[in-house]
């Protein structure tokens, strides 16, 4: 069940969408999103709070904008509404604890880097670029 309406969250979706991100809303479109052992995936768990608006979501578009180079598929979920496919996301995340903001880079079909929700309380968006931008650098 949504914690927020649907209203509420569609210009935070269209956020990322916007920017080539894929909103997916089905365990299944999760596992989908995932399963490719080649390439790498760029995932936001996406939420309605102020670090996700003041610096997840403007750091994952900073850097993506200005990067050489970049992950070849982009997804998202949406914290507190697609319950269901948040939690097969959180799965793919283990042996991270839940996190809303949280940014993740698969390669390969492998975790590779991952920023947690402290990380992006206690840094600037610069520095959220700064970091993604340097796994992008390494994995992509």
């Amino acid at each position: 069940m949504a914690v927020y309406p649907e209203y509420m969250v569609a210009p935070i979706r269209q956020d990322l969408t916007e920017v080539g991100f894929e909103q997916l809303m089905t365990p299944e479109e999760v596992d989908s999103a995932l399963a490719s052992n080649e390439g790498t995936v760029l995932v936001a768990v996406n939420s309605v709070c102020g670090c996700a608006a003041a610096k997840a979501r403007p750091a994952l578009k900073m850097a993506l904008a200005s990067a050489d180079k970049k992950p070849g598929k982009l997804v998202t979920v949406f914290a507190g509404m697609e319950t269901d496919a948040v939690a097969k996301m959180r799965e793919h995340l283990l042996p991270y604890p839940p996190s809303s903001p949280c940014i993740a880079l698969f390669k390969d079909g492998e975790l590779v880097h991952m920023i947690e929700r402290y990380h992006i309380e206690g840094s600037d968006a610069m520095r959220i670029v700064n970091n993604l931008q340097g796994a992008f650098e390494e994995y992509c």
